[in-house]
C-alpha cells in the first residue's frame, strides 16, 4: 500500500489562463486510467506526519488557505476539449473539469488529505458516511453477491446489509463474531463472498477488530476487506494493517463540530477510479456529491485532528479509570481488563490513546436514562445526543437509539444491553471541572434514596 506522501488527483492550483485548452500529447494521462499520482513507499508513516507531508493547496490569489471552487459546471476554451474530457482523454489530473458531480477541485483537495490520513493511494469524499458505505459495497458486489460482516455494527449499516441489500440488490450478508476467526473462515464462500466488512472499533460495544488476522483470512480467499474507521481516526490505520478500503463518517471526529454531514472512501486508485466510471461507477451514477463549501470547512479542521483526538482519548481514559473505581461497569479499550486492550496496544498508532468513546452499562434502560438525565439536566456534564467527536460530551442509550434498527436477538448477539450508555467524551472545560460534574451525577444515581 502506498504511504501518505501520496498526491492524489494532481491539480495545478491555478485555472488555465491561456486562450487554448491545448496540452502536449505526452504530458496528459488518460483520466479513466490514472486519476492519481502514486508515490510508493514501504515505510510506515504516522498519520499526523503524513498529513503534514501532504500537498498544501494555496488560494487563487496566494492565500494560505485554498480557494473554494463553488461552480457546478466548468467551461472550456475549445469545442473539441469537451469531447476529449467525456472520452476520458483529459481530466482533473491536468486541471480539466466538467461538472462537480464528477470532480470538483476543492473536494479533491480534501480527498488528498483523507488519503494521507489513512495511508491509501486515493480517496473520494461523499455527502454522508452511509453514502460512502453503500457506494463502495455496491461497487464491489453485484446481484447474487455475498458479504461477511461483523455482528456489531452501526444500526444504519446493519439495516443496509440485513434488509435493504437483500430486497433491492439480491446481496446477502452473513453476520459473524469477529473474535471467532474460525467462524469468519466458515462464513466465507469462496467465489461468492466479495467483501469482509467490519468496524475497526465497533459501535457501540467498543470491540477492537484484529485487522491483520482478519485481512489475512479474507485475502487468502480472494475477499476484499472494507473497514469503517469512524470511531478511531488517528488511533488506528486499517489500510496500513492490511485493509483494502477504509470508509468514514467524516461527520464525527474528523469534523469535530457536529455541524456537517460527510463521508469518505479511502482505498486503491483502481477502486476509486472505478467508482467514478461514467458507465459503471457507483459514486458517479448514484451521485452522493459533497458540496465544495463543506469540503473547504473540513479541510481546515483536519490539520488539528491529531491534537483533538489526543485530548478526547486522554479524557476518556481518565474518566473510565475513575468511573471503574466507583464501581460502575465501564467498557473502554484503554482499561487493562478490556478483552481487546493488548490487541489495541499492539496495532494502534502510538501516542494517540485508546479512543474518545467509552460505554457504561447501567443494566436497565431506566437506570441509563436516570444517569443521562442527571448528567445533562442536573450537573451539565454533557448532552443527550447521538453522534461523536464534538467538543462537548454526547451520550445516548444505544439500544433505543443508534442501534434501534437491530431486533432484540441481534442486540443480544452484538452485546448491546438495554442499559448501555455510549459517551463520546468532549474536551471543553477543564478535566477536573468535568470530572466533578460526572462524579456528582454518578453519586446521585448510586444513592439508594434517589
Amino acid at each position: 500500500m502506498a504511504e501518505a506522501g501520496v498526491r492524489n488527483v494532481v491539480l495545478s492550483g491555478k485555472k488555465r489562463c491561456s486562450g487554448s485548452d491545448d496540452v502536449e500529447q505526452d504530458e496528459y494521462m488518460v483520466a479513466k486510467k490514472a486519476l492519481v499520482a502514486i508515490a510508493p513507499s514501504s515505510s510506515w508513516e504516522d498519520p499526523e506526519a503524513a498529513l503534514a507531508n501532504a500537498r498544501h493547496e494555496f488560494g487563487e490569489h496566494g492565500g494560505v488557505n485554498m480557494s473554494i471552487e463553488a461552480s457546478a459546471t466548468f467551461t472550456v476554451m475549445e469545442p473539441e476539449t469537451m469531447r476529449r474530457m467525456f472520452a476520458g482523454e483529459l481530466g482533473p489530473d491536468r486541471d480539466f473539469f466538467i461538472y462537480s458531480r464528477h470532480f470538483n477541485p476543492t473536494v479533491l483537495s480534501l480527498g488528498r488529505q483523507m488519503a494521507a490520513l489513512e495511508g491509501t493511494e486515493a480517496a473520494y469524499c461523499t455527502a454522508s458516511g452511509m453514502s460512502a458505505i453503500s457506494s463502495v459495497l455496491l461497487q464491489l458486489c453485484s446481484s447474487g453477491g455475498h458479504v461477511v460482516a461483523s455482528r456489531t455494527l452501526y444500526g444504519g449499516t446493519h439495516a443496509l446489509l440485513s434488509h435493504f441489500f437483500p430486497r433491492a440488490c439480491n446481496i446477502t450478508t452473513t453476520f459473524v463474531d469477529l473474535r471467532d476467526l474460525e467462524m469468519v473462515k466458515r462464513a466465507i464462500h469462496e467465489g461468492r463472498t466479495k467483501v469482509l466488512y467490519f468496524e475497526a472499533v465497533s459501535n457501540p460495544t467498543l470491540a477492537v477488530a484484529n485487522v491483520p488476522d482478519l485481512c489475512r483470512i479474507a485475502h487468502d480467499r480472494g475477499v476484499v476487506v472494507v473497514v469503517d474507521n469512524t470511531f478511531s481516526p488517528m488511533v488506528l490505520s486499517p489500510a496500513r494493517l492490511g485493509a483494502d478500503v477504509v470508509v468514514h463518517s467524516i461527520s464525527k471526529f474528523i469534523s469535530g463540530g457536529a455541524d456537517i454531514i460527510a463521508g469518505a472512501v479511502c482505498g486503491p486508485a483502481s477502486l476509486v477510479n472505478s467508482m467514478m466510471d461514467l458507465q459503471q461507477g457507483a459514486l458517479m451514477l448514484l451521485g452522493p456529491t459533497m458540496n465544495a463549501k463543506v469540503a473547504f470547512e473540513l479541510s481546515e479542521r483536519i490539520p488539528h485532528l491529531g491534537l483533538r483526538m489526543k485530548e478526547h482519548c486522554h479524557r476518556a481514559l481518565t474518566y473510565a479509570t475513575r468511573m471503574k473505581k466507583m464501581g460502575l461497569k465501564v467498557i473502554y479499550p484503554g482499561l487493562e481488563d478490556h478483552p481487546d486492550h493488548n490487541l489495541l496496544k499492539c496495532i494502534a498508532n502510538k501516542e494517540y490513546g485508546f479512543g474518545g468513546v467509552l460505554c457504561v452499562d447501567m443494566e436497565t434502560e431506566d437506570r441509563a436514562n436516570r444517569l443521562m438525565n442527571q448528567l445533562q439536566n442536573a450537573t451539565q456534564f454533557g448532552f443527550m445526543a447521538v453522534s461523536l467527536g464534538y467538543h462537548e460530551t454526547l451520550m445516548s442509550c444505544s439500544g433505543s437509539s443508534t442501534s434501534s434498527e437491530l431486533n432484540d436477538d441481534e442486540k443480544a448477539l452484538a452485546g448491546i444491553t438495554p442499559g448501555l450508555v455510549r459517551m463520546s467524551i468532549g474536551y471543553s472545560g477543564t478535566l477536573e471541572q468535568r470530572w466533578s460534574q460526572l462524579e456528582k451525577a454518578i453519586t446521585r444515581v448510586q444513592d439508594p434514596k434517589n
